[in-house]
């Protein structure tokens, strides 16, 4: 048995960085035409390779071979890890027969658009198919959530639930994450309701740039995090102003739901506002939280040029600092928006920039068998 995957990147329209992370609110996220790849088949022991596969250059980068009970620790093995402590039916199977498992992206690096997740989530979705696990007790919604606890138990990284469940499920959605504000177990929570938008709209005029400044999200949520559980949970407990963090959190989480009623209604003007003023919520959070440069110098200076030359809105994507930032615009006005940013990022040395067009992704997670053929 032989199976080819492939699952897209995310964007944090609105609502950002609510997902549950710091606050139990609500995203506006979507899946993104960037991709991460994966191919798995049996295999007498199991072995993972990471493969760089762009252009006539394809390479190994590297390859480790092990045996099932020596598994250590990374995105791939926390996944295989984290399924067996889940799963009898995969601590039976596995027994039986052992995988191989390779990996590639086109997604860049750092960029802001949950890339690191992906790998999780295609060796967990591979692992369901290659070993045929019951559908029903390794369902999409378990896969997000044994996602999240993959980096936040097996890693150690402090993250919430947008990039976990929108690669998986696709298109523009609404994500409501009541009830998971302190991450308790799989069951012990409710799972995220993930509300399909783009029946109501299928695609968003949207201009995305990459920084080229690596980020890890995990470090700034590490520092927002545990400040909004503190101030949260003393509120909660003592009653009065409502606290800073609490405050900034919720700001954020109602550019979602107003955001959800402009996108229906295809309200660009008003929905760049709310993009506007989400970013502005994350800014002033970041600048309490101690970061220097609140949101990040690049990623400020990128949304301060865009709203210069067109955009309606524009906001980062992300955690902050590093990453890629996103504009709302009329498509007539991509020219000079790009133009400014090209402009900008020679000036500013950000020599790694990357501008593209995201493309709403409408399909998550896809899996095809592959027939006596190579992997492609």
């Amino acid at each position: 048995m032989r199976y080819q995957l492939k699952i897209p990147a995310r964007i944090n329209i609105l609502g950002n960085p609510s997902d549950a992370n710091e606050g139990d609110f609500a995203t506006i996220s979507a899946a993104v035409d960037l991709f991460a790849h994966a191919s798995i088949e049996n295999f007498e022991d199991i072995l993972i390779e990471q493969v760089h596969k762009k252009g006539p250059d394809e390479k190994l980068i590297f390859r480790e071979k092990f045996q099932s009970e020596q598994i250590p620790l990374d995105l791939i093995k926390g996944s295989i890890n984290r399924l067996w402590m889940y799963s009898p039916e995969f601590r039976e199977k596995i027994t039986r027969k052992g995988f191989k498992i390779s990996t590639w992206t086109d997604v860049p690096r750092q960029s802001g658009l949950g890339g690191s997740t992906l790998f999780i989530l295609l060796t967990l979705g591979g692992l369901r198919q290659l070993f045929e696990l019951d559908h029903n007790n390794h369902n999409d919604y378990v896969l997000a959530e044994l996602t999240q606890r993959v980096e936040a138990k097996e890693l150690g990284i402090t993250c919430g639930y947008a990039d976990r469940y929108v690669p998986l499920f696709g298109g523009i959605a609404y994500l409501d994450y009541r009830g998971k504000l302190h991450q308790l177990d799989i069951n012990d929570e409710p799972y995220v309701t993930y509300e399909r938008l783009d029946t109501w709209v299928e695609s968003l005029p949207l201009v995305a740039i990459s920084s080229g400044i690596p980020h890890n999200s995990g470090n700034v949520h590490g520092q927002m995090r545990p400040r909004y559980i503190d101030e949260h949970d003393q509120w909660i407990e003592t009653g009065g102003k409502m606290p800073s963090m609490v405050r900034y959190m919720s700001g954020a989480w109602e550019t979602a739901w107003r955001g959800k009623i402009a996108l229906i209604q295809q309200d660009w003007e008003t929905f760049g506002h709310l993009m506007n003023e989400n970013h502005a919520w994350v800014d002033q959070m970041m600048t309490y939280c101690g970061f220097e440069d609140g949101a990040g110098w690049a990623n400020n200076l990128l949304i301060e040029v865009a709203l210069k030359n067109g955009a309606l809105g524009a906001k980062l994507t992300g955690a902050g600092g590093g990453g890629s930032v996103f504009a709302v615009a009329h498509p007539d006005d991509h020219p000079k928006l790009i133009s400014a940013w090209e402009k900008t990022v020679n000036e500013a040395r950000l020599n790694k920039a990357q501008i593209y067009f995201p493309k709403i992704s409408r399909q998550g997670l896809i899996v095809d068998r592959i027939e006596n053929a190579e992997f492609v």
